[in-house]
This record gives C-alpha cells, structure tokens and sequence, in this order.
C-alpha cells in the first residue's frame, strides 16, 4: 500500500467521480483507476459502488475512508514537525478560540507574540469549546484557548492562564443601572440575552441563576458577543458577560456591574494534546503564553 494511492482513494471518494478526481490530482483518468484496482486487491474488498459515470463509498469503504484521513493528517504532522524540528523559529500553528475571546484576548497575544517570533505564522479556527477540544483531539488544531479550562480530561491538558468576573450586562435605563452591584436573585424578573446552547456560557449563566432559586426567561439568543451587547442595547433583556469583553468600547446605551451573589467567575486558559508531543514552534507559543499571562496577573491585567 503506497501513499499516493491513499491520496487517490480519498480524492475519488471526496468526489464522487474518477474523471473528476483525476483533473483535481492533474493526473490520468486510467492511472487513478489502476491505483484504486490494486487497492482494492490488495485490500480484498471491494471500495466503491459503480453507478455509471459516478461511484459511491461502500460501508466498509467509508471506514477505511476515515482512517485513511486520519494517517494522511497524521503524515503531514510528522512531516511538519521534522521540519519544525529543524527550524524551531517557523512552521505555522494551528489555533482555536471562542468567540468571547475573540476581541481583546486573542489579538494582544498573537500581536505579542509575533513581535518576538515573526517567522511562525497562524491558521486560526472559531469555535465553542466542545468542538475546540474535539479538534484538538482529532488533531485538526494544534491548541486551543477554552473557557471554562477544563480539569481531569482523558485526551487533553489545561492549563490556566487566568481567572476572570463574569459582570451582568443592563440597558441604561434599566431601574437598577445605577447600583454599583447587584445580586443575580434582583433579574429574576427580566428577559436574558443568552447565547445559543452548545456555548459554555450559557450554561455558566443558567447555573449561576439556578444556583439562585430561578430559570432566567430567555427572550433572545445570538452566537457572538457583539450580537449580545446590541440587543441589550436595544433594551430587548439583561445578560451575563465575561469582564474581559466589556473593556472595549464602552456603550453608552449599556451599564456593566459587578454581580456579588453568586460570585460568577470563570477560568480562561488553553488545551493542549496529551497523546502527542508539541512541535517546537507550538512548545514555544505554550511557553510564552504561561509567561505573558503570568506577568499580566503580576502587575494586574
């Protein structure tokens, strides 16, 4: 079994169609057939359904059609990180993020970063936490910040970076906008602003009210930040947001306060593999950013 055939299988079973996947491989129609045939010997299955011009995965093909992608990603690394070995100060990294991090947090760190390190580059990738940690597993990124940063985890290790506020988030002309803070029980009675479920945060903001004697009464929901600040803003309900996205760009028409029962908090750190070692270049982002954030909670962020 060669590589170059793997290559062929995954690109014919991408499309569907051997003529096709042979223009995409720049190669001819006949050798991509052959390359599959003396796969599928040497497998003793048989791949692909023939529909006339068009072909499809058989069952077993679709399993092999998984794996064969997991060694070529696999393959890829290894090469990449023999390269990276050799040249520790390039190679690009493969990250992931949040979207509550998106703003402030990211940007200061990787502008940080490539001050030091201008040759190694970035793939950035958005995402909520579980599908961060299920890339990272699958090893479609390299890291990932998280919020929370998770404890005991078979397949992946946090670690944090820094603990923050969650603040509650009220229109300006909001009966309580001018408390200097507030306990969580006084919104009992308002429409939240939540982002959609599969985000960590929403469910930091359904146990923080729970904890509290109620289920919030949720009136709208968005997936990003901004969506949520705007619709506060519009007055539409009340929410619960990280400190670290409030310091950009005060709105006017919103009041951010400290809320004092429940203490809501959360950590924000970064997951790393635990079934692979990090490439230098990533060892060397992992190092920095332990130390970045530990002269930022030094002198206070």
């Amino acid at each position: 079994m060669e590589l170059r055939q793997i290559n062929y299988f995954i690109k014919v079973a991408e499309m569907e169609h051997v003529s096709d996947a042979a223009a995409s491989l720049h190669v001819a129609q006949s050798a991509v057939s052959r390359q599959i045939a003396n796969l599928e010997e040497e497998l003793g299955v048989k791949l692909f359904f023939r529909e006339g011009r068009n072909i499809r995965l058989t069952p077993v093909g679709r399993i092999f059609l998984e794996r064969a992608q997991l060694a070529v990603l696999e393959i890829e690394k290894a090469k990449q990180e023999v390269y990276e070995f050799l040249n520790p100060e390039t190679g690009t990294i493969r990250l992931g993020f949040p979207t509550s991090l998106a703003a402030k947090t990211l940007p200061s760190v990787i502008s940080a970063f490539r001050k030091e390190h201008p040759q190694i580059g970035f793939q950035l990738r958005q995402g909520t936490v579980s599908e961060l940690t299920t890339a990272v597993i699958q090893g479609h990124i390299d890291l990932a910040f998280v919020s929370p940063v998770p404890g005991k985890q078979t397949d992946v290790k946090g670690h944090i970076l820094f603990t923050e506020k969650v603040l509650a988030l009220l229109p300006a002309q909001h009966e309580l906008a001018g408390e200097l803070h507030l306990r969580l029980g006084q919104l009992r009675h308002d429409p939240f602003v939540m982002f959609r479920s599969g985000y960590v945060l929403r469910d930091l903001v359904m146990r923080a009210c729970q904890q509290v004697g109620y289920n919030p009464r949720i009136a709208f929901e968005g997936e990003d930040v901004d969506t949520i600040k705007g619709l506060v803003s519009a007055g539409l309900g009340v929410s619960l947001l990280p400190e670290i996205t409030l310091h950009e760009r005060p709105d006017r028409d919103t009041v951010a306060i400290e809320v004092i029962e429940p203490n809501v908090k959360r950590t924000v750190g970064i997951i790393i593999p635990k079934n692979r070692e990090l490439a230098p270049s990533e060892q060397i982002f992992f190092e920095f950013l332990k130390e970045f954030y530990e002269k930022l909670n030094r002198f206070g962020q």
